[in-house]
Parts: structure tokens; C-alpha cells; sequence
């Protein structure tokens, strides 16, 4: 059983932004399986790491993991399968996850991730990395010192970790995001704020009113399918932004706001307020004329004029 976790910390310190270091490490016998700095805890970074993994050592029995919404559905409701992308990646790979109630449950993990804080901060500062790039390509070499001084050895030396059941091409089928999505009479689909149209065919005529696959790759790319046959489509809004009632897990709130200043400064939008009376087509019409005057007006002003005619007799 392998014990997987995230740990959020300045692993550059003040030579770069927090980061994120996921740890894959055996559960019975302490050593560093897998490591990898990534820019926080989400479903496509576990991916790239469990490939990694994968074309390293093969498939283990289980991941036992916390609570995080990349392993666990929170509030499964009738409507909802109960399972995440990560969940059915590994059911697909014959693997099973087990989340822990507790820290403590788990306390393999959250031990090394004290000890990594240490000794791994101090290394990158000594071989003067400052970035992520430089530090995955280090980890390497590291993990083999770390697994010397610290691994134990097992009770008995079988390896239980399988052959993999699906060819290194085929990973990225598995390690996407997929969903099902409704095909209206136009022949277009939502997915993500974006509307997508299909290609008018013999085959996509035939899926009006049914739901079909969509697969959302590392890369971004999108591609839709029936019955395992992809769709040539087209994006109609392929713009997409991160709105204000977007909802954000704790520990990814950073590498959020990050990715939200950098949008605002590549192209900051410009939001024109409109009170509720031009919402609800009222316009303007200039300045109009004061028309006939009032009695009370005139009373006034008839009486301004007799004071005044009144001081230039006296003078």
C-alpha cells in the first residue's frame, strides 16, 4: 500500500512562490516512491505524477490518501456516481484508494512531509535551485540518498506491485477528465462555459437528444466522443475565465489567485455598470425646456421688478 499526500510549503523559501511537493511513499517500509513539485493539489497534477509512477514501478495494490476532493466526493447526492476523476482513473487501473478519517491515520505520510520540510529545503538551497523545473530534475538523486539513510527493509522482499494493464500510449485516455454531456436539435453541447458544435454527419444526426463522452486532456485539448468514436467539433466561445462565485478549495486558493492575476494583467476586463434604470431601457432624452412659468413664478418675479424700480427712482 502506498500512502499519497500534498504538502504546501516554501520549498524555494524566498527564491520562489510556495509550492506544492506530492509525496508517494510505502507504507510498510518508509521509502520515497514518488515525488514531484507541482503548483498545487488538483486532479491533473496527481495524474502526472501517477503516470510517472506507473512506467517506474508498475501498479500497486492501494493509495491511501486524506480526504481531499481529488480522491473523495464530499456530499454525493442520488444524481452523482460517488466517484472523482482520480477514483476512476484507478478503477480503471484495478487499484484501489482508501481515505484515511485522520492525519494520524496516515501518519507515514504527514512524518515524512515534516522530514522532507527540513532536509529537502536545506539540499535545494545548497545546489542553489530555484524553481520547480530544477527541483523535480533533483529529486531524483535525492530520493535515493533519503531511501538509503532512512527506508527499512521489508518483512518479506516480494513485490506486490502489478504489471499495468494498459499500454503507455493509452494513459491519456485514462488520465483526463471525462463527462457526459446532452446533445441538443442544433447539435451542440455545454462543457465548462463553452459551448462545442459537432460536424453535421450520418453519425452525429443520430445523436440528438442522447448524451455523449467528453475528455478533457492535460494539454487542454477537448475531444468528444460516441461510442469510443471521436467527433469532429468546433468550439464556439473557447475563451473562458474564472468567474467570481468560482468555487476553490483551500488548498489550491494560491495557485487560484495566481492564475487570476495573471489573467487580469494579460487582459483586463473592463465592466461597464449600468444603474437599474438603463437596465430597464430608460434613456436620456437632454435637457428640456422649463416651459410656461408658474403664478408663483411670475408673482416673484413681478415683485423683484417693482424693488428694483423702486431703488433706481430713489437713486
Amino acid at each position: 500500500m502506498i500512502q499519497i499526500d500534498g504538502s504546501d510549503h516554501r520549498w524555494f523559501e524566498d527564491r520562489a512562490d510556495p509550492c506544492t511537493l506530492l509525496v508517494f511513499i510505502d507504507d510498510a517500509t518508509s521509502m520515497l516512491m514518488e515525488l514531484r513539485f507541482v503548483q498545487s493539489e488538483s486532479t491533473f497534477s496527481y495524474f502526472a505524477t501517477l503516470e510517472s509512477y506507473l512506467l517506474k514501478h508498475g501498479r500497486p495494490v492501494a493509495f491511501y490518501s486524506d480526504k481531499h476532493t481529488v480522491f473523495r466526493v464530499a456530499k454525493p447526492n442520488e444524481h452523482m456516481t460517488g466517484m472523482t476523476q482520480f477514483g476512476r482513473a484507478l478503477a480503471e487501473l484495478n487499484i484501489e484508494i482508501l481515505c484515511a478519517n485522520s492525519s494520524q491515520a496516515k501518519g507515514r505520510v504527514e512524518r515524512a512531509n515534516r522530514t522532507l520540510q527540513d532536509r529537502l529545503v536545506k539540499e535545494l538551497r545548497l545546489a542553489g535551485i530555484s524553481n520547480m523545473d530544477e527541483g523535480n530534475a533533483f529529486l531524483s538523486e535525492f530520493m535515493k540518498r533519503f531511501n538509503t539513510k532512512f527506508a527499512k527493509a521489508p518483512a518479506k522482499p516480494d513485490n506486490l506491485h502489478r504489471a499495468r494493464n494498459i499500454e503507455p500510449d493509452r494513459l491519456a485516455e485514462v488520465f483526463c477528465l471525462r463527462d457526459k454531456r446532452y446533445v441538443t436539435k442544433d447539435l451542440t453541447l455545454k462543457y465548462d462555459r463553452k459551448r462545442i458544435k459537432l460536424e453535421i454527419n450520418d453519425l452525429t444526426r443520430g445523436l440528438v437528444g442522447k448524451y455523449i463522452d467528453v475528455y478533457e486532456m492535460a494539454d487542454g485539448r477537448i475531444q468528444v466522443r460516441a461510442k469510443g468514436v471521436a467527433l469532429p467539433h468546433i468550439i464556439l466561445n473557447p475563451e473562458r475565465r474564472i468567474t467570481h462565485a468560482s468555487i476553490t478549495e483551500n488548498k489550491r486558493l494560491g495557485a487560484v489567485l495566481a492564475h487570476i492575476k495573471d489573467e487580469q494583467d494579460k487582459a483586463p476586463m473592463t465592466v461597464k455598470v449600468k444603474p437599474v434604470s438603463a437596465k430597464n431601457g430608460y434613456q436620456k432624452a437632454g435637457r428640456r425646456s422649463p416651459g410656461r412659468p408658474s403664478k408663483m413664478d411670475a408673482y416673484y418675479a413681478q415683485k423683484r421688478a417693482d424693488r428694483e424700480a423702486s431703488q433706481s427712482s430713489d437713486v
